[in-house]
């Protein structure tokens, strides 16, 4: 059963109320009154237009930013009341082209957050070897490599092992598969989807694309201004009757070539 229909199980995400704005510059917010959880197990994806305060909410879960009002509760407890520093090591985090740290090799990019919870050399070496079977990569052939001999990818697909490494209860993802040709993102979505119920985490991902996420959510949250329009499971959210909801779910009707 999925654990956001079961009325005992506890939120490892939740945000309370949250607003969060710039107003000592402009007096704008930037998200307004979010109220939201998210539950293990679950894939929530966050869609919205650039500039709807997707990457915002991201930023507040790992304090990143920290809320004007409300509160964003991990795994129970106010960020605010949370060292950011070990927040964030118990919190796998997911961006476009990866991020992977230039100099270093596949297996010391995938073995940093470990390496820093002062886990022994042999027992990162193994994480680092189950963890790049776990996202496709073979460790003979890519261990040793850096960045820079990797496709795009194959540099997103060690972006999620690093991400993974340290086992975190929580995974971020702010559009990781946006800088990709057609096919690889398609083929990583795929074998995203497939990992994502394996893993039983609860993941935030972001994206401007419906087709995206109709294919990883278990419920798509769609933000407008800051505030949420809607909140559904895929299919019921095409029905939903607002008209952002509608403008998106306008978008898959769209026939490329087709004339204006």
């Amino acid at each position: 059963m999925n654990a956001s229909k079961g009325k005992l199980a506890v939120s490892s995400i939740e945000f309370r109320d949250v607003s969060y704005g710039i107003g000592h510059i402009s007096g704008r917010s930037i998200v307004s009154n979010i109220s939201l959880r998210v539950y293990p197990g679950e894939t929530v994806v966050l869609l919205g237009r650039s500039g709807s305060g997707k990457t915002t909410l991201l930023r507040l879960i790992n304090r990143m930013l920290v809320p004007s009002a409300g509160q964003v509760l991990v795994t129970g407890r106010a960020t605010t009341d949370s060292d950011p520093i070990l927040l964030r090591r118990g919190i796998g985090y997911v961006i476009q082209d990866a991020g992977l740290f230039p100099h270093f090799s596949v297996a010391e990019n995938v073995g940093l957050v470990p390496g820093l919870e002062k886990w022994d050399k042999s027992r990162i070496s193994k994480r680092v070897d189950e963890m790049l079977h776990l996202v496709g990569l073979e460790p003979a052939t890519y261990a040793k490599r850096k960045p820079s001999e990797l496709s795009g990818g194959q540099r997103q697909r060690v972006g999620v092992a690093r991400a993974l490494a340290a086992d975190p209860p929580i995974l971020l993802m702010d559009e990781p598969f946006g800088a990709l040709d057609p096919v690889t993102r398609a083929e990583l979505q795929r074998e995203f989807a497939s990992l994502a119920r394996r893993l039983g985490k609860a993941i935030v991902f972001v994206t401007h694309d419906l087709r995206e996420a109709m294919l990883l959510a278990s419920r798509i949250v769609l933000l407008e201004s800051g505030k949420i329009a809607a909140s559904a499971a895929p299919q019921e959210f095409l029905r939903v009757d607002h008209p952002e909801v509608r403008a998106f779910t306008a978008s898959l009707a769209v026939v490329p070539g087709a004339s204006a």
